[in-house]
């Protein structure tokens, strides 16, 4: 009996030996493969396309996909996390040349001219004329800092590339094995919750669908958008500027720093008139873009509440990175949606509780 327990207790502590080995072994890994769990539930439906099209052939079909990932993804925060590490000397310089001259601190004659609102604004602007110097002091002293902000941000946009690319390695060999993949969490569902297992599995895939397609859709709509813009206004770096644009979409209002920041250069440049076509584009069109097409494309998601996603976005770079802006969200997603399905489920105590007035 002893020597029996004995073996009970050493396959226990092997197991759990093994667990441990192999957590300790993924754990650098578990952002990218939950981010690319996140991108095979969210695209399954076109690569069962392309592979039924291509008669079966299902590495040529998760190679298309995920060559067009690279291309939609993966290149945007490349140009991004370059443009980033090459131009934050530069960038900082154009910002000590704005401090330094007087001509822009000027108001250009339309604003003085504005009915009701004119004078006042002069005025305003008069009381803040009179500590220009410690505003440029304060500015220069904030230059380096600046600098070292923006190089230390292009460093963690270039960290996420690289999980990105490990994200799409991995993707691949789950689109080639999804079916068995599918299976098996399949089974492992319906062992777990019964019946309601192929319930709990398609609502994950549609939050998880809803979440990148709200994010990376507006994003991706959003820098094109941009790009048209600041290609009309003749901002230099457009490819780069709409790169910037795409990565910073999935932070609450991150792309109004690169169209204002590109009106501010316009005007800067003595370019009134496109600095004001910036800020009006800005506003009506790539703002637009974040305000109507995103809340269409999270109703996928169940209608997930926009502090979730906002939680998702922040929780998620803080608990893994750069590809924390997409795998937070869709977790939550999942999350609150599973939720949703089990109270509503008919086993659940809150399904046939009746309702009752406040």
């Amino acid at each position: 009996m002893e020597i029996s327990r004995f073996e009970q207790y050493a396959r226990l502590a092997a197991a759990a030996l093994l667990v441990l080995g192999c957590v300790l072994v993924l754990q650098p890994f578990v952002g990218a493969i939950l981010f690319a769990g996140v991108l095979v539930f969210s695209t399954w439906p076109a690569f069962v396309m392309l592979r039924d099209r291509w008669g079966g052939r299902r590495s040529l079909a998760a190679l298309a996909v995920v060559m067009f990932m690279v291309v939609a993804i993966a290149l945007p925060v490349a140009l991004a996390a370059q443009s980033l590490i090459v131009h934050s000397a530069g960038m900082v310089e154009a910002i000590r040349n704005f401090f330094d001259q007087r001509s822009t601190w000027e108001l250009p004659a339309f604003i003085r001219d504005l009915p009701l609102v004119g004078a006042a604004i002069v005025e305003y602007w008069s009381l803040l004329l009179q500590s220009r110097e410690e505003l440029v002091a304060l500015g220069r002293r904030l230059a380096d800092p600046a600098k070292a902000m923006l190089l230390a941000l292009g460093g963690a946009v270039g960290q996420g590339l690289i999980q990105i690319l490990i994200a799409l390695f991995v993707a691949f060999f789950f689109y080639r094995d999804g079916d068995r993949i599918r299976r098996l969490m399949s089974e492992a569902l319906v062992r777990l919750a019964g019946s309601q297992g192929e319930v709990l599995m398609s609502t994950a895939q549609n939050a998880v669908k809803g979440v990148v397609y709200g994010l990376l859709g507006t994003a991706l709509a959003q820098a094109i958008v941009a790009f048209i813009g600041f290609v009309i206004a003749g901002v230099p770096g457009a490819a780069l500027l709409a790169a910037l644009t795409f990565v910073l979409s999935l932070v609450p209002m991150g792309p109004v720093l690169i169209w204002g920041g590109a009106a501010a250069w316009l005007y800067a440049t003595d370019q009134v008139g496109w600095a004001i076509f910036m800020l009006i584009y800005g506003t009506a069109v790539i703002s637009s873009v974040d305000n109507f097409l995103k809340p269409v494309l999270m109703s996928r998601a169940g209608n997930l509440s926009m502090l979730l996603v906002v939680l998702g976005v922040f929780g998620g770079a803080i608990a893994f990175g750069f590809i924390g802006l997409f795998v937070g969200p869709a977790l939550l997603a999942v999350a609150w949606n599973l939720t949703k399905a089990w109270l509503d489920s008919p086993g659940s105590p809150l399904h046939d509780r009746p309702e009752t007035l406040p």
